[in-house]
């Protein structure tokens, strides 16, 4: 069996402004310590990329764009409004308040949004 995907963090100078972030935008339970289980799909899909840039996390939304307007509402910037990949997905991309590149996934019924 490949080695699964156990933990991830997502890094900045103020945890108390991230963890408001990430409650606010994406309603996860973020405790005290930074602590959080966020929800995963059944299966967690990867992708390598040649880029000097930093990973990316993609959260999956019912509203790419309402949700870009709660991140900016809530000190975040949008890096990329909703775009569509033609018979791939529909993606958003922004920085959280720590400017940690992240990205959204537009799902219909649970799954991935295909335009």
């Amino acid at each position: 069996m490949p080695a699964p995907i156990v933990f991830f963090d997502i890094a900045g100078p103020d945890m108390a402004q991230q963890a408001a972030f990430y409650r606010a935008v994406f309603d996860w339970d973020v405790g005290k310590d930074g602590r959080f289980s966020a929800p995963v799909t059944p299966r967690l899909d990867g992708a390598l990329r040649q880029d000097p840039k930093d990973k990316i996390i993609y959260v999956g939304v019912d509203d790419v764009t309402a949700t870009l307007a709660k991140i900016t509402a809530n000190g975040g910037a949008i890096v990329h409004p909703r775009f569509e990949v033609k018979g791939v997905v529909v993606l958003g991309l922004f920085t959280d308040p720590a400017g940690n590149s992240m990205g959204l996934v537009e799902l219909k019924d649970g799954k991935p949004k295909i335009p």
